[in-house]
């Protein structure tokens, strides 16, 4: 497979994600998602990168990943993503590929943008139905960021930086997904103008 031009920056947030083939479940069991989670804190100390938010899906990721060099995330996503296919394939006794094709990525350059985007990605979950609140999901770094979980994974710095504090950050979710539920349940009383 040809090398994918370097288009990550120093300095840069990177929304990073993809999907299984034809949508397909890429997660088959707790021990999955557990095994993915170790290799990203595995490979994570190898590149210089600041990882902002992970959100893992049954059949979907979302990383928010600032690199702090030259280069790094496509190695980064190179190394959780080739052992992990192997031992899905063998697990799942099958072949070929996991996912739709190559990693996509979109360069955030706007302050605003990313700090949606990390609400977003975090309600993931909520938004499928997996879970009625984004900390019960135990896939994504949404715990860290309210302060309930330590991880070593998570730049924190970005979240105080931002936010203040994880209160804050958690009224910040919080407040959007209560405004987008109520506005859900009175829609059809409504006046469209």
């Amino acid at each position: 497979m040809p090398q994918r031009k370097n288009e990550f920056y120093p300095g840069g947030y990177y929304h990073i994600y993809n999907r299984g083939a034809n949508r397909e479940i890429i997660f088959f069991s707790q021990q999955n998602y557990e095994y993915c989670i170790r290799l990203m804190r595995k490979f994570l100390k190898r590149y210089d990168l600041k990882l902002i938010v992970y959100c893992l899906m049954p059949n979907h990721y979302h990383y928010i990943i600032r690199q702090e060099s030259e280069n790094g995330i496509s190695e980064y996503i190179r190394d959780i993503f080739n052992p992990y296919v192997q031992l899905i394939n063998k697990q799942q006794q099958r072949k070929g590929t996991l996912f739709e094709g190559r990693f996509k990525h979109i360069h955030i350059d706007r302050e605003e943008h990313l700090l949606h985007l990390c609400r977003y990605i975090h309600l993931n979950p909520v938004k499928a139905g997996l879970v009625d609140l984004p900390e019960q999901w135990l896939y994504s770094n949404y715990s860290e960021w309210i302060g309930e979980r330590t991880d070593s994974m998570t730049d924190t710095t970005f979240i105080i930086r931002n936010f203040g504090s994880p209160g804050k950050y958690r009224e910040f979710v919080e407040g959007y997904w209560v405004e987008k539920t109520v506005h859900k349940m009175v829609a059809r009383y409504l006046f469209d103008e």
